[in-house]
């Protein structure tokens, strides 16, 4: 496969500032940078890392965390196991299994589907009792998807990356645009959830 991106420096890059002013637009590589590890690792436009998650022990799969490039856990992200439906929590960091305040956001599957797409429901707000609803839909690659506002607009959409010859990368290398006035560590945050659910990480 080709080459990700030239470099992969883990610097100061503008992802951290959480909000985003413009369009960006992101290259995910669904692997982790640990060796025999899961998890994926996200590069700015620069090819700098800005997001990883690494997951250590590969037969824990109820917690991940997403970190900044600095290897600072921006989210805990757990799997609910109690319920019919596979769903996964988001924690702000620092937070427990036991975090009072409850989780940041919380990512389903309605099963209500078509026969193209496939939808999930992320309830964000919940640590501040100000909920409201986000929705992701999917086709039929599980890895291409696009995230929608309450509002119905568009936030971020997930596609496979090519190369500016045309050439696909494969499944686990993916572009991922993002609008303005965006808070990026939310979005990965739901992005990782919709991944878990889907079993791609």
């Amino acid at each position: 496969m080709g080459k990700v991106h030239s470099h992969s420096q883990i610097l100061q890059s503008s992802a951290t500032c959480n909000f985003t002013s413009k369009q960006e637009t992101f290259t995910l590589w669904m692997k982790s940078l640990v060796l025999n590890g899961k998890g994926c690792t996200v590069f700015d436009s620069n090819g700098q890392i800005v997001y990883r998650v690494d997951n250590y022990h590969c037969k824990c799969i109820d917690e991940v965390h997403l970190m900044d490039q600095r290897g600072h856990t921006l989210f805990t992200i757990l799997r609910k196991p109690y319920s019919l439906f596979r769903f996964w929590e988001g924690y702000r960091s620092p937070a427990t299994k036991n975090d009072q305040r409850g989780p940041s956001f919380r990512v389903y599957k309605t099963y209500r589907n078509s026969k193209r797409l496939t939808t999930y429901k992320a309830k964000l707000g919940l640590d501040k009792n100000q909920q409201y609803t986000h929705k992701i839909e999917s086709s039929t690659s599980k890895s291409a998807c696009k995230i929608y506002d309450q509002f119905g607009m568009l936030v971020a959409e997930l596609r496979r990356k090519k190369s500016s010859c045309g050439v696909d990368f494969g499944e686990d290398v993916l572009t991922m645009v993002v609008e303005p006035n965006i808070d990026l560590s939310l979005v990965m945050g739901l992005v990782v959830a919709y991944s878990l659910i889907n079993s791609q990480m």
